[in-house]
Formats: C-alpha cells, structure tokens, sequence
C-alpha cells in the first residue's frame, strides 16, 4: 500500500509525528465515552445529562477545528499543534489535581477535551503539504488513521478507572500526551509548500462555493457516525445488554478499531477508483447497517458485528472525503480542513446527543440512530445527484481521472 515513490516524495517523520500526535489526542478526546457508566454512577446523571456529557468534547472540538484551521494558515501547523498540546495537557492534569464534582464541571472537562480533537484540523494539513495530489489518499489516510486512539481510550480507561478511579486516568492519561508531544518536537517539520496566510474575506470566500458544504455534509455523516458511535457505544452496550462497563469497553473498542483501521484503506481505495464511487458504496453500506441496528437486536454480539459493518463503512468514507478535499480545495487546505472537520465533530455531537435524549424521551435508542441512518441515505442522495458536474469541472482539471 506504501509505494517507494511515496516514502521518497514526502516527508515520512513529519508524517510519523502527525499521526502520533493525532493518535493521542483522539484517544483523550472521547475519554469521557469510555468512562460514562462510573461517571454517571457518581455524579447521578440521568441519559440525557450521559449523552450531552458525551457530546459536548465533539461540539467543542467541532468549533475549535475551525480556530484550528484559520490558525494553521497564519502561522503554521507545527506552532497550532505545539499550542493546543500544551492546553490538552494542562487541563486533565488540572482535573486530575482538583478533581471533578459536578455536571458543569464535567462538562468544562469536556470543552478542553475538544481542544484535543482540534487536532484533526493541524495533523492533516501538516501531512498533506508533504505530499502531490496524487498522494494525497495514502498521505491524508495514514495521518487520519490517528482516530484509532479512539480504541484505546475504549480497551484502557474502563478498566483503569475500576482500578484507580476516572479521576486518576485523567491524570494517567497526561503522560502519552507529554511522550507524542516530545516527539512532535522532535521530527515534525513544516513544508516548504506553505500558502500564504489569507484575509479573513477570502476566509469566507469558501461559504460561497455550494462544494464546500457538499464536502462538510458528506463528513457530517461519515465523520459523525464515527465519532457519535464511539463516544455512545460503551453506554449503549451497558444499557441496552447489561454489560459491565469493561466488556461494554471492549465492545465499543472492537467497532472503533475496525473503523480507524480502515480508514487509510477508504483513501487507497479512493485513489485507486475514486472517491465518489468509493464513498457511494460507503453510505448505502453505513445506511443500512445504523437501520438494522436501530431496531434493537437480540443478542449483544448481533449488535456488535452489524455496528462493526457500519463502522467500516464510516471509517473508510472518512479516508475518501479527505481524498477528494485536497484536489478541490489545495490552496485552501487549511481553512477547509477546520471547516469540514467542524462539520464532522457537529455530526458526532448530534448523534451522541440525539442518543441520549432518544434514551430519556423514549425508553430507546432506535429514533436517534433511525435518524443517522436516514442521514446516510441522504447522503447517498446528494453525491449521486452532483458526481457528473464534479467529474466534468474540477474533477476533469486535476487530470487524475481518479474522483
């Protein structure tokens, strides 16, 4: 899958240190998912308070994306993710120290875990200019497939905090980060291919192009079931089978790592026959997998290999989206990054929301992933109905012949 031509044409240690760093960060920022069952139990929060605990690292990380990413055009992605590092560090350690006693403290908690996720809009760009268009799938898929911190935050932090408390797994989990942040300084190096800053109009000069928010739905669904299901799951598993907040855990870790394996996978495919035919296939698949599984399967381990399926689908149209991202906006990489990668934390956010409340209103989960489901339909919709003017505008000036 990794060519000699692409280990000589970019810039691997750059490339090294970006998934690292974007690794970490995700395994903090969804902390709060694998912790929820002994969280709730001591602060007595009731399904919608879980789901709103849950969400709330998305929809932070979702603006701050944006931050992120105007902030990675005016001085660089190396600088943006020393910063942001800094402040991740800095607050668990302080809610290590202090500790926490509230839902609104909880849910401070939750906005500097976002920070963490912020660094979605710093590892891609930091890559990406590493590397030509052609490159861009395997480049953007091996950077990106730090998602799969995810899956260590769901194996580690149940058990951990059986064993020591959720407190102090907020202070245990300060130590990857200072390790990724030492060797971020150590190998990460800014590309010589560095766009010059823009002005905050030409910022929103990108609003007025109907592709951009194409782009920003398509990752408000792939991205957002993703991060949605892997901050839900392990409360889902508890609630609707019973399991033990450990094997609920392993459950949700199992889906999350089939989604962040695959998706350097979603990108090389992409590459190789297109990321709209490619994501096509991902949203039928992710639709139907979320309506099957809405309707609440009998077994635990039904569950388990129907969101494993969805999870896939999701995880390689991530590694597609960011495919086609960087052929239609180069110059404007960073900006649309933060932008499109905002879109996907407020679709994680309303579905690990909508969860709760559909928990709390209904007695079930089915409403809130019918839903996402349908969302995926609707996606299905949209990339059909606009894949000919692609092909035949921007997608015909690359001279790829690959979208």
């Amino acid at each position: 899958m990794v060519s000699r031509d692409f280990l000589k044409a970019g810039h691997p240690p750059t490339l090294f240190a970006a998934f690292f760093y974007f690794d970490m960060s995700f395994m903090v920022w969804v902390m709060l998912g694998p912790l929820g069952v002994q969280i709730a139990r001591d602060l007595s929060l009731n399904p919608a308070q879980r789901g709103l605990m849950v969400a709330v690292p998305l929809l932070s990380g979702a603006l701050l994306r944006v931050v992120n990413g105007v902030l990675v055009d005016r001085i660089g992605p190396l600088r943006t993710g020393m910063i942001g590092q800094v402040i991740v560090i800095l607050g668990l350690l302080l809610a290590w120290w202090f500790g926490v006693h509230s839902f609104a403290q909880i849910l401070l908690l939750g906005v500097v875990l976002g920070v963490a996720d912020a660094s979605f809009a710093v590892a891609l760009p930091l890559a990406s200019r590493w590397y030509p268009p052609e490159m861009q799938g395997i480049a953007l898929g091996i950077a990106g497939a730090g998602n799969s911190g995810v899956v260590f935050a769901a194996l580690f932090a149940p058990a951990l905090a059986a064993a020591y408390g959720w407190t102090n797994v907020l202070g245990l989990a300060a130590i990857p980060l200072l390790i990724a942040f030492a060797t971020y300084l150590l190998l990460a190096r800014e590309s010589p291919d560095r766009p010059p800053a823009k002005s905050f109009a030409e910022y929103m000069a990108v609003f007025r192009l109907s592709d951009a928010w194409w782009f920003m739905f398509f990752y408000a669904v792939t991205f957002g079931g993703f991060s949605g299901l892997a901050s839900s799951l392990p409360i889902y598993f508890h609630d609707q089978y019973g399991l033990d907040p450990k094997t609920a855990g392993f459950f949700a870790a199992a889906c999350v790592f089939a989604g962040s394996l695959v998706r350097p996978v979603g990108g090389t495919l992409a590459d190789r026959i297109g990321g709209i035919r490619a994501l096509s296939v991902m949203y039928a698949t992710a639709a139907v997998a979320i309506g099957i599984v809405s309707f609440g399967l009998p077994q635990a381990w039904m569950a388990l290999t129907v969101f494993i399926i969805g999870m896939l689908a999701f995880g390689m149209g991530n590694g597609a989206v960011f495919q086609l991202v960087p052929q239609r906006f180069r110059a404007e990489i960073g900006v649309m990054t933060g932008l499109v990668g905002m879109t996907g934390g407020i679709g994680g956010f309303y579905l690990a929301s909508s969860l709760g409340y559909s928990k709390q209103v209904t007695g079930s989960y089915q409403a809130g992933l019918l839903v996402f489901a349908l969302l995926a339909a609707v996606a299905l919709i949209g990339l059909t109905g606009i894949k000919t003017r692609w092909r035949t505008t921007w997608g015909a000036a690359t001279g790829l012949g690959r979208i």
